[in-house]
């Protein structure tokens, strides 16, 4: 089958070249994303290749429809990026990479916590340049301290895992509990109760518009001063402004990000030439409490290797008219 892959980086032509043997699909690369400037690039493939900046709303759809396309296989978990109420009514239907190793997320974000509590991204560059000063650089024990974990699906259970390591105490939010998270000691807390309670707060949860801006300015004044937040979901999880301000007002603590909600024009590509006009952005990296990462807490050879394996799974699957395992149901 003829497959247009957009957003493909060199290490998603390499993986999904090498894996493509045994499937057989024609696969074209574009390094661009796919958006309303570049839809005319997959006209005459029946299915198309995402990632999680592509912008597939109702009008690039009704072109992808147009010029053929029938499927979208998103190398993501995440499809908060798809218009499916457009996909179900043009008929396209839409794929994701429902599981990968949750391992990936839940350490990265850990070596977050602990870059962040620690400052050892400043002692970095401190050494680098011969000052070798301690102050500045003090952080806190983990042990006994209490984590609140938004999210406790699989990466939010290994992450909680890991921290009940540390000797944490442990508080979960989730619109659906698991007893997993139980067994692990941790306790369910309303949004409110886990803002007050914790030193820590870390979101692995979808982006829904129940969920859009779950850290907000009302959530940030209740948080106990000093707490440092984590996000390695979605950027839309977190209200940067109010973000900005707490920080400023010293309330917030410290801030690690992997994902940002305007991050599109900016994450997987090299910046560093340009004058980069996001103020919202560039606020956040001029604080040294803050730590910003580029979209990578999945990027392991394990995790990539599933996404890729699975993207060309469900192409394999949809071109033979098979059940498709990992589809995303149209709405209701």
């Amino acid at each position: 089958m003829k497959v247009a892959v957009f957003s493909a980086k060199r290490y998603d032509r390499a993986m999904l070249s090498e894996l493509n043997v045994g499937h057989g699909h024609a696969l074209t690369f574009q390094e661009a994303r796919l958006e309303p400037e570049t839809v005319a690039l997959a006209s005459g493939y029946p299915a198309v290749s995402i990632f999680v900046n592509d912008q597939l709303d109702g009008a690039v759809l009704e072109t992808l429809a147009a010029g053929g396309t029938r499927l979208v296989a998103t190398r993501s978990t995440g499809f908060n990026q798809i218009d499916l109420h457009a996909a179900a009514r043009l008929g396209i239907r839409v794929t994701r990479v429902a599981d990968y190793s949750p391992h990936s997320v839940a350490e990265f974000t850990v070596g977050l916590l602990l870059a962040l509590n620690r400052r050892i991204h400043r002692a970095y560059e401190r050494t680098r340049n011969g000052n070798f000063e301690l102050d500045g650089l003090m952080g806190f024990d983990l042990h006994g301290r209490t984590v609140g974990v938004i999210g406790t699906g699989k990466i939010g259970r290994v992450f909680a895992r890991i921290m009940a390591g540390f000797g944490c105490q442990l508080l979960g939010h989730d619109v659906a509990p698991h007893p997993g998270f139980e067994t692990l000691g941790g306790r369910y807390v309303s949004a409110e109760v886990l803002a007050r309670e914790c030193d820590v707060i870390t979101l692995h949860c979808p982006l829904t518009q129940a969920t859009r801006h779950i850290v907000n300015g009302s959530f940030l004044a209740q948080a106990k001063p000093g707490l440092l937040l984590l996000n390695t979901s979605r950027g839309g999880l977190v209200d940067t402004k109010a973000v900005i301000a707490a920080l400023k007002s010293r309330h917030l603590g410290g801030l690690a990000i992997d994902v940002y909600e305007q991050e599109a024009g900016l994450f997987f590509q090299d910046r560093s030439s340009d004058i980069i006009d996001d103020d919202l952005i560039q606020r956040l990296v001029s604080f040294p409490n803050v730590l910003l990462t580029g979209h990578q807490a999945f990027f392991t050879r394990e995790a990539f290797g599933t996404i890729c394996a699975t993207t060309l799974e469900s192409i394999t699957a949809f071109e033979r008219g098979e059940f498709l395992a990992n589809e995303v149901p149209p709405p209701g």
